[in-house]
């Protein structure tokens, strides 16, 4: 498959870096051409890795991964083209993170989310979220974390689901521990998790650690 990643930071090269190694064609996108850390992860990734735009990576895609900071997303999105998005897998795993007086907040949040904001710019772009749950370690290794732990996925279309549902079957997550929360609108309930994550965090001491959901017979 040829991947997007749209994004440099840590999530951003982590997911691509496993894709890559995975034997998928990836190109870490970002604003500018020269982007050092695009370039310097491209060095490094494999045959496969390279760098670009957004516009140059989404355009080349049949997967797009949106991971720059939640409340850039659309933004990103706008810079690598309606075109370029249409009809195509769009994973977005990122949280709207804000800060005010030195404190974590969401925007948006409750009545809205990042991923209707891309889905409703991108109207022909087939959006899922998912991931955004936990660390970008455990994204691809979920094995850091013992036990039945689960991720989820959200979105209108059941086949581009499928099809993100067989992307985190490659990074370790089994189809029974990939829990569909239904349409794109649950991309608010998992974006809201963001605070009790970091609680979690600080209560923990590390972010090797996610939620397991079980039912009751």
């Amino acid at each position: 498959m040829r991947y997007a990643v749209l994004g440099t930071g840590d999530v951003g090269r982590t997911l691509g870096g496993k894709l890559a190694e995975l034997g998928h064609e990836v190109t870490l996108g970002s604003r500018t051409k020269d982007n050092p850390a695009a370039l310097e992860w491209a060095r490094g990734a494999g045959a496969g890795a390279r760098a670009g735009t957004f516009a140059e990576a989404a355009s080349s895609a049949e997967v797009v991964v949106v991971a720059v900071g939640g409340r850039v997303a659309p933004a990103a999105l706008e810079a690598a083209g309606a075109e370029n998005l249409d009809g195509k897998v769009v994973v977005d795993v990122t949280n709207p993170l804000a800060f005010e007086d030195g404190q974590v907040r969401l925007d948006p949040v409750e009545s809205d989310s990042v991923g209707e904001q891309i889905q409703r710019a991108f109207p022909h772009a087939r959006v899922v979220k998912s991931l955004n749950t936990v660390n970008c370690k455990v994204m691809v290794e979920p094995s850091l974390v013992p036990g039945e732990h689960q991720v989820f996925v959200c979105g209108e279309d059941a086949g581009a689901k499928e099809q993100v549902t067989g992307m985190l079957g490659e990074f370790g997550w089994p189809a029974h521990r990939v829990l569909d929360l239904g349409g794109i609108r649950s991309a608010r309930g998992v974006e809201m998790f963001l605070p009790l994550w970091l609680d979690l965090f600080r209560h923990t001491g590390h972010a090797d650690f996610n939620l397991e959901v079980r039912r009751g017979h």
